[in-house]
C-alpha cells in the first residue's frame, strides 16, 4: 500500500463491501433514482472527473457511467486501448500513477482481474470494476436493486443461475454469501462455477444442479447470460452445442415461483440462452435492470468520492 492510499476505497469485486454498506448503497440508489424520475437536479460531484478505460467493448457500461457522472455534475474522460498507453508498452502501474493524478475516479472494463488490481494498487483515487473476465459487480448490484424494487428484500430468497459459470455467476455467488440468499446454479459439464474464483468459503449459499429445470424449481429470480462471453469467441461453436439444453424457456419459468422475475444483463440472443417469449414476457424486468445500472453506479460513485451522505 502506497503512502496516503490506505483510506482509498475501491470496488473491484462484490465482496469488497460489507452487508451494511450494501444496505446503505441500495437505499441511496432508491433516493437518487427518485430524484432523477422527478427531474430534480442533484449535482454533488461538480468538479469531479471520472476516467473510463475500456479494453472490452461496451454499450450499457459506457452510457450508464457517462450519463450518470454528467447527471451528478461531474465530467468524463473516455479512453480505449486505441487512444491510451494501456494497450501498448507502458506498464499498468505507470498508467495508474499518471491517470490517477489527473482525475478523481477511474472505471476500468478489461480482461484479467489482475490488471484491474494492479491499477488499483497504484492509484491515488478509487477504482471501479466495470467488468473483468472474473467479476461484474456493478451489474449484480443493479440486478439486486431491481429485484428489491419489484419484490422487496432478496434475503432468504432463491436465485437460479442457468448457463455459463462466468463472471456473472461468480459475482452472484459472492452476493448470495453477503446478502443472505441461496443461489441455484446449473451449467453444462465443463463450464462449472469455480467457488475458488468467487472466493466464497460459505458453500451453504449455493446449490448445484445438473438439470437446469431443477435449478429453477421454487426460484424467485431466474437469470442467465450469453453462452459466449467476450474473449471466448473461439469457443462459440463448441459452446452452442454444450449449452443447447440451457435455454431459459417457459417450462423453466413455470417451475419457478408464480411471481418469479427473469433477468439478463444484455445483450441477449433470443432463441439461444433465452426464449423470446421469456425475455419479452410479463416476468421479464430486463429493461428496468439495464436502466438501474446507471442509478446504482451513481450511488456507488457518490459513496466512493463523498462517503455516506446524512
Amino acid at each position: 500500500m502506497k503512502p496516503g492510499m490506505s483510506l482509498i476505497k475501491h470496488y473491484l469485486q462484490f465482496k469488497d463491501f460489507r452487508t451494511e454498506e450494501y444496505a446503505y448503497l441500495l437505499d441511496r440508489t432508491a433516493i437518487i433514482k427518485k430524484r432523477f424520475k422527478n427531474y430534480e437536479k442533484y449535482t454533488p460531484l461538480v468538479d469531479r472527473t471520472l476516467a473510463m478505460i475500456f479494453e472490452k467493448a461496451s454499450t450499457r457500461t459506457r452510457v450508464s457511467f457517462e450519463a450518470g457522472m454528467y447527471q451528478m455534475g461531474g465530467s468524463v474522460v473516455n479512453l480505449t486501448t486505441g487512444d491510451s498507453q494501456l494497450g501498448r508498452a507502458e506498464p499498468i502501474e505507470d498508467s495508474a500513477r499518471v491517470i490517477s493524478r489527473m482525475v478523481d475516479l477511474v472505471m476500468i472494463r478489461t480482461f484479467e482481474q489482475t490488471k484491474l488490481e494492479g491499477f488499483a494498487a497504484n492509484s491515488r483515487v478509487p477504482v471501479i470494476n466495470g467488468l473483468t473476465n472474473e467479476y461484474h459487480p456493478c451489474q449484480i448490484l443493479a440486478d439486486i436493486f431491481t429485484y428489491i424494487e419489484h419484490r422487496g428484500s432478496i434475503a432468504g430468497k432463491v436465485v437460479a443461475w442457468v448457463g455459463d459459470g462466468n463472471n456473472m455467476a461468480n459475482t452472484w455467488l459472492q452476493a448470495a454469501d453477503i446478502l443472505g440468499f441461496t443461489l441455484h446454479v446449473s451449467t453444462p459439464s465443463g463450464y462449472e462455477i469455480d467457488a475458488k474464483v468467487a472466493g466464497v468459503s460459505n458453500t451453504q449459499c449455493v446449490k448445484i444442479f445438473k438439470n437446469p429445470l431443477d435449478a429453477c424449481k421454487g426460484a424467485h429470480l431466474v437469470t442467465t447470460d450469453v453462452w459466449t462471453s467476450m474473449g471466448y469467441e473461439a469457443e462459440n461453436e463448441a459452446r452452442m452445442k454444450a449449452f443447447a439444453d440451457w435455454c431459459v424457456d417457459r417450462e423453466m419459468m413455470a417451475a419457478a415461483q408464480p411471481d418469479a422475475l427473469f433477468m439478463h444483463c444484455l445483450p441477449a440472443h433470443r432463441g439461444e440462452e433465452v426464449e423470446a417469449e421469456v425475455i419479452d414476457g410479463p416476468q421479464s424486468v430486463v429493461w428496468d435492470e439495464a436502466e438501474n445500472r446507471m442509478h446504482v453506479q451513481k450511488a456507488l460513485m457518490e459513496y466512493l468520492l463523498l462517503g455516506r451522505i446524512g
